[in-house]
């Protein structure tokens, strides 16, 4: 079962020299179609390629929202690791309602 196939968020893998190993249904569809064993960074204009760049170097996070066609996203950037060696970033897009609920929860005390 590949859950992630059809799943209502757009996950993308690149390796650490950029090369995209998998999308998803939902990524390519956003992407206007497969882009496998294309570079990230060809797929970006700056200061996004940059900021690429960076990310793969200092192997960090990046979080952000956007707004496009009228939807909007939150982009989740993360590196992945294959027995703790870096070996490139995750994406994820997923479409959030411009107004939505945030919620602060506090530790169960025992």
């Amino acid at each position: 079962m590949d859950y992630m196939k059809e799943l209502n968020v757009a996950v993308t893998v690149c390796d650490k020299e950029g090369k995209i190993l998998q999308m998803n249904e939902k990524s390519q569809k956003t992407n206007h179609g497969n882009l496998v064993g294309q570079n990230v960074f060809d797929c970006h204009p700056e200061p996004a390629r940059t900021k690429l760049g960076e990310l793969m170097e200092q192997h960090a996070t990046n979080a952000y929202t956007i707004e496009k066609g009228g939807v909007k996203k939150l982009i989740y950037q993360t590196p992945w690791y294959e027995n703790g060696e870096f070996m490139g970033l995750v994406e994820f897009s997923l479409e959030i309602p411009f107004e939505m609920p945030h919620y602060i929860r506090k530790p169960k005390i025992e």
